[in-house]
């Protein structure tokens, strides 16, 4: 949100310089970004000043140039300026840009130098409105009224100032500091604790009068649920133009665009006082009544923005006798604006239920200065006061007469919260003893009342734009941040009981045991949102879209269902690091995984199409190593991925027998392998499909394993650790070269000798690959060896050989290996 420092000073006179203003308002919670000083013309029409033409004669070479001398009142000699504009002649009184002037054009700019056109000299340039950034029309240069001063520096006759804008940072739950007054508001109690002058004046409204005690627009409200307080006005006759240059500059340094006086004015009471407003055209208003209600499920409505929006029957709509006029809180409609053409409005100021405004905004995809405070909760007590004072400026800037009384519909006012506030616990949370009568001060620097005091407590009344300070530990807060949070010392001595508490269960031990080994392994761990984009799902097979958990009532489009897989989030992570230059990456998380199944649906259990599992997913990306002296670079591969997800297993007891590979098919992964065990899928991992890398931006090679952490849990149940004497007797090694069709694995493979021989053969390992040249069309070598060992005794020859003749007929039947 940006705020003006010089329109703040019009609320709140104090002595403070811009910086010093950022550093407090940071110092209680209103984070300052920056300050930065601004014009509201780019350049502030430095290096302008007001001329007048004496003399203007055809370009001799040219039939559209003229040659002119242009007074600029230093006293000199009248200046040569070549100009093309066709409305130029003598006597005009013009802006003439000089030498060294720098003219702006958005991100462009332009140094007028001394030129020569076409054989003349020129000595700067007369200006068109759009080269100075006062306009738009480029069809000539701008001519003055014959009162302009000769001499004036451009700045001073478009009266532009320099102003600081401070960019602060809202919380959400400071919703009553979203505008100038909010802010000084709360400036002008941290002035009165620092002691420092100041002097707070709100806007008066005392002046203010109806024109007419009858006529004016009914209002009915339909729904006083979603709407507990709404009020309007009526104004007649109004002349909707351009709005003079004071209200145009003050939307400019905060970054609106001015539109006409009527919009300009709600826009700019928004920004003072936090309330928004809205002005309908009273020609649309059919039935002379604005009803408040709810519209008929899928009706259509079109906005200001000429969107055509299909309406909910929980969306709140401000309405006319026959159809709807404004989503509520929201979103304007097109027909019902104030163009040039209207000449009676409608003002709206009133109080929106916050979560009616939260979901419809949500619903719609819609986004407004608007909602965002109305969804965050605005003072109902403000509503009148808001409408009176930007009734004053219609009529002081777009005349008309106010016809009919204020339309106020407050049924049930709201109640100011009711707070207790113990004096010990204040003291406790904020770590320091504060005298009563600072407290006392503080409470009313903030205009919270005290309703009644005892020894130990206070009983406040919160004033109602707080809608935030609802408990004794909200007001404690408040306190603190004004008191300051500099002025609490810290303790020289430090308490604390440094006894490490292990984790109780199984499960919590051996995700932080396989934490530390991939730690100890060059991982980081990362933790995503639980919530992603449902965008992500919708051309996939393995997670479709129509399993994922959508949210009822989502943050953003970026945010709207539940992960499937951990695979997006880390994506992020490594975007986010590589576009800061952070290639070399390896991490894991472990998270919750949510699906909808919508065939699981049931009447008496309402949960049970949805399902959670806990999964941990590993990504590796970049290089292995760097080149040194002891080495060359290396890349990572999918193999190391293959390597840390093995040792997983291994470290969870889970033996390396009991685990197999097999070919993944998974619109994910351009090429991967499926974990598996003898009864159940337990994960997979490989390289990211290319085209989902290139949705996030990632050039290089991703690697990525996801594996169900309840299933590992389940099968490292199922594993007992067993002691045995070191083996005694040597193990034998043999190889073979196989000749195998490409298609088939080395898990088949292994699976194949492990199955043949139970007893006696330890491991099975693949050593070389070679396919190409002198080798059958469609076919590869495989050389493997083989581990056999006997527990009890020293292998023969014989019996090595007849385990291994066994497991070769078995290969050469099952798979049609071939010995080379």
């Amino acid at each position: 949100m940006n705020i003006s420092y010089n329109w703040l000073k019009e609320y709140l006179q104090f002595d403070l310089s811009p910086q010093e203003t950022a550093d407090a308002l940071t110092s209680i919670g209103l984070e300052t970004g920056s300050v930065e000083e601004i014009q509201t013309i780019k350049g502030g029409l430095e290096g302008l000043v007001i001329g007048e033409v004496l003399t203007c004669v055809s370009h001799p070479d040219s039939d559209h140039l003229h040659l002119t001398t242009v007074d600029i009142g230093n006293g000199e000699e009248p200046l040569k300026i070549v100009c093309g504009a066709p409305n130029v002649a003598a006597g005009q009184k013009v802006v003439v840009a000089t030498i060294g002037t720098k003219l702006y054009s958005d991100d462009d700019v332009f140094t007028i130098k001394r030129s020569k056109i076409r054989g003349e000299e020129s000595f700067g340039m007369i200006c068109a409105e759009d080269e100075i950034g006062i306009g738009t029309s480029h069809d000539g240069i701008i001519v003055l009224p014959d009162e302009a001063k000769v001499g004036m520096p451009a700045k001073e006759y478009y009266n532009i100032k320099s102003d600081y804008v401070l960019e602060v940072d809202i919380t959400p739950n400071r919703i009553d500091a979203a505008s100038h007054f909010g802010v000084a508001r709360d400036l002008a109690a941290w002035l009165e604790q620092a002691g420092k002058p100041y002097k707070l004046t709100k806007p008066s409204v005392e002046e203010f009068a109806v024109d007419s005690q009858e006529g004016g627009i009914e209002v009915i409200v339909e729904n006083r649920e979603a709407c507990p307080r709404y009020s309007g006005l009526t104004i007649r006759d109004v002349t909707v133009k351009e709005s003079p240059d004071w209200l145009k500059n003050k939307l400019l340094l905060i970054g609106l665009r001015p539109i006409n006086n009527i919009v300009d004015i709600t826009n700019f009471v928004l920004h003072e006082t936090g309330h928004p407003m809205h002005a309908f055209d009273a020609a649309y208003i059919t039935g002379n009544e604005v009803v408040i209600r709810t519209m008929p499920e899928k009706t259509k409505f079109i906005t200001l923005d000429e969107e055509e929006r299909e309406l909910s029957g929980n969306d709140l709509m401000i309405c006319n006798a026959e159809e709807g006029m404004c989503i509520a809180g929201v979103f304007g409609g097109l027909e019902s604006g104030v163009t040039e053409k209207t000449t009676d409005i409608f003002l709206e100021s009133a109080y929106f239920n916050p979560t009616w405004v939260r979901k419809t905004a949500r619903r719609h995809g819609l986004n407004t200065d608007s909602s965002f405070r109305f969804e965050r909760g605005t003072d109902p007590a403000n509503t009148v006061y808001v409408l009176k004072r930007a009734a004053m400026l219609v009529k002081e800037l777009a005349g008309g007469t106010i016809e009919g009384e204020v339309r106020d519909i407050y049924p049930v006012p709201v109640e100011r919260a009711q707070v207790s506030l113990p004096y010990d616990k204040t003291n406790k949370l904020i770590g320091k003893e504060i005298p009563k009568e600072t407290v006392r001060n503080i409470l009313h620097s903030l205009e919270i009342e005290i309703e009644n005091e005892t020894e130990n407590e206070l009983t406040l009344r919160i004033p109602t734009y707080r809608v935030d300070v609802t408990r004794d530990v909200d007001v404690i807060e408040d306190i603190l941040r004004i008191y300051g949070y500099n002025n609490v010392e810290i303790s020289d001595s430090l308490k604390a009981n440094l006894s490490i508490q292990m984790p109780a269960d199984r499960k919590q031990k051996l995700q932080t045991l396989i934490s530390e080994q991939l730690t100890a392994n060059g991982f980081n761990e990362i933790l995503n949102n639980s919530l992603t984009k449902k965008s992500y799902y919708e051309s996939f097979e393995t997670y479709p879209a129509s399993h994922c958990v959508p949210l009822v009532n989502p943050l953003s489009n970026d945010l709207n269902v539940m992960r499937q897989t951990l695979l997006f989030g880390g994506l992020e992570s490594i975007a986010y690091n590589r576009n800061r230059k952070h290639g070399d990456l390896r991490f894991y998380e472990f998270g919750n995984c949510y699906f909808f199944n919508a065939a699981k649906k049931s009447e008496e259990n309402v949960l049970a199409p949805y399902s959670e599992e806990f999964h941990i997913g590993l990504w590796i990306c970049g290089k292995r190593t760097h080149k040194n002296w002891a080495a060359a670079g290396e890349q990572s591969s999918v193999f190391e991925l293959k390597a840390h997800v093995e040792n997983i297993l291994k470290r969870m007891g889970i033996s390396g027998n009991q685990v197999f590979f097999e070919t993944e098919r998974n619109e994910l992964l351009f090429a991967g392998m499926s974990v598996k065990t003898h009864k159940r899928t337990i994960g997979f991992f490989g390289i990211v499909s290319p085209k989902i890398c290139k949705k996030f931006d990632i050039d290089t090679e991703v690697f990525f394993a996801e594996m169900n952490w309840d299933l590992l849990m389940k099968e490292s149940e199922k594993q007992s650790v067993r002691f045995s004497e070191i083996a005694r007797f040597p193990a034998v090694s043999r190889d073979l070269a196989l000749l195998i069709d490409k298609k088939i694995t080395f898990a088949q493979i292994r699976q194949i000798a492990l199955k043949s021989e139970k007893k006696l053969l330890k491991q099975v390992s693949l050593f070389d690959v070679y396919e190409g040249k002198n080798l059958p069309e469609g076919k590869k070598s495989y050389a493997v060896n083989f581990l056999l060992q006997d527990e009890e005794k020293t292998l023969n020859d014989k019996q090595i050989d007849n385990v291994m003749q066994r497991i070769q007929k078995s290969l050469e039947e099952e798979l049609g290996a071939q010995l080379r």
